[in-house]
Formats: C-alpha cells, structure tokens, sequence
C-alpha cells in the first residue's frame, strides 16, 4: 500500500470521527434539552452569579467580584503568581449609579 493511500485512509477515518462527534453532540442536546431548561430555571431562581473562570485566584474567578487591589495583595509590584492572571484584563470601572 502507497504512502498517500495510508493517508487517504487515515484521512477518512478522522472525517468520520470527526461527523460521529457532531452527530453526537446534536443528539445529546435534543436528549438533554429538558435538564437544560431546568437548569436555567434553577439559575434564575437561585439567583446564581456568573460563571467561575478559573479556580486559581479569587481574583480570576469572578472578575465581576473581585476587588481592585486583590491581584497585589502580597506586594504592588510583585509579578504574577497564576498563569490565569495573564489572560484576565483588570475590572473595569464603574459609570453612573
């Protein structure tokens, strides 16, 4: 068997991996369609927050909740302890009441 034939072949198996996975995923969401309305009708009644980012500052959990200072709480020049605090802009300021 030729080289491009073994990739043609490889090829098509990732194809149909790759449709199996799609197919799957619209399955489930028709399957799991009730759990998701529940769940949204358990968030708007408990009144949850938003979702939790990262779990590894409390700074980069909930941006939204976080105080200003909290990402240089051991020293205001100290660098970075967490991979997340890189990826997580500071909190924006508030406008208005």
């Amino acid at each position: 068997m030729r080289r491009s034939s073994l990739f043609f072949l490889y090829l098509g198996i990732q194809t149909a991996l790759v449709a199996a996975a799609f197919t799957h995923a619209a399955y489930e969401r028709t399957w799991r369609a009730t759990d998701i309305v529940e769940t949204t009708a358990m968030v708007r009644r408990l009144e949850l927050t938003d979702l939790c980012l990262f779990t590894e500052a409390r700074y980069t959990r909930n941006p939204s909740l976080a105080d200003l200072h909290s990402a240089f709480q051991d020293h205001p020049t100290s660098l970075e302890h967490f991979p997340s605090g890189s990826l997580v802009g500071p909190r924006q300021a508030r406008r208005g009441p």
